[in-house]
């Protein structure tokens, strides 16, 4: 049932969203990503907190800047269903390090994860997304010459009796139409080039990992 309000949610999505719903996750959601939203959560209505899109830009940049490890910080965006169970969406950024990415086929096999062709990579199963991207700025300190590494990520959070949605393909571009919504307002608030390489609209072109024949 989840995965055919998702395509249902996809045929519909040329259709104007509420603006209540629009102005979750300060106003980075697309009308396409808010049915997207709707379709994970079970509902139309939903709420959202987090530290928002300047201050989530302003910290990259700080964490950009800074020698070693970044810290952890709060998520960006949290959206939580106000009916039906209590299923939330959250969504944070940081500054990766290649050995965060999904590269290894074996990982890709063991976690049920699929690969797709956008960004530097992206990548989802059933309960999270990721999205890696190379952002040349003039605020992200030497990405002129090298583009900063910065990375999305998304995690469906289900109640204590809650299930996880089926590992379809609805599932996964559901996640990732939300994903790089949110990630586009990004990297145009860090006023990365290009948009650190991003269309406006996501790409679900489904690449083979390493192996497959």
């Amino acid at each position: 049932m989840l995965a055919l309000g998702l395509l249902l949610s996809a045929c519909g999505s040329g259709e104007e969203e509420p603006p209540q719903a629009a102005q979750q996750c300060d106003e980075t959601l697309s009308p396409t990503a808010v049915g997207s939203l709707e379709s994970v959560l079970g509902t139309k209505e939903f709420h959202s907190k987090g530290t928002g899109l300047e201050r989530t830009a302003n910290v990259l940049v700080e964490d950009q800047a800074r020698v070693g490890r970044p810290p952890g910080h709060p998520d960006m965006c949290e959206v939580i269903a106000d009916t039906g169970p209590r299923f939330r969406v959250k969504i944070d950024f940081r500054v990766y390090e290649n050995a965060d990415r999904f590269d290894d086929g074996t990982k890709w096999t063991a976690a049920g994860r699929y690969l797709y062709g956008m960004g530097r990579e992206a990548s989802a199963n059933n309960r999270t997304a990721d999205l890696f991207v190379g952002c040349s700025s003039s605020r992200l300190k030497g990405s002129e010459e090298e583009p900063a590494p910065i990375a999305g990520s998304l995690r469906f959070d289900k109640p204590i009796k809650g299930t996880y949605p089926a590992n379809t393909p609805a599932t996964r571009e559901a996640y990732l139409t939300v994903l790089h919504s949110v990630t586009l307002a990004v990297v145009k608030e860090l006023g990365c080039e290009n948009n650190a390489g991003l269309p406006e609209k996501p790409v679900f072109q489904v690449k083979k990992w390493r192996g497959e024949q």
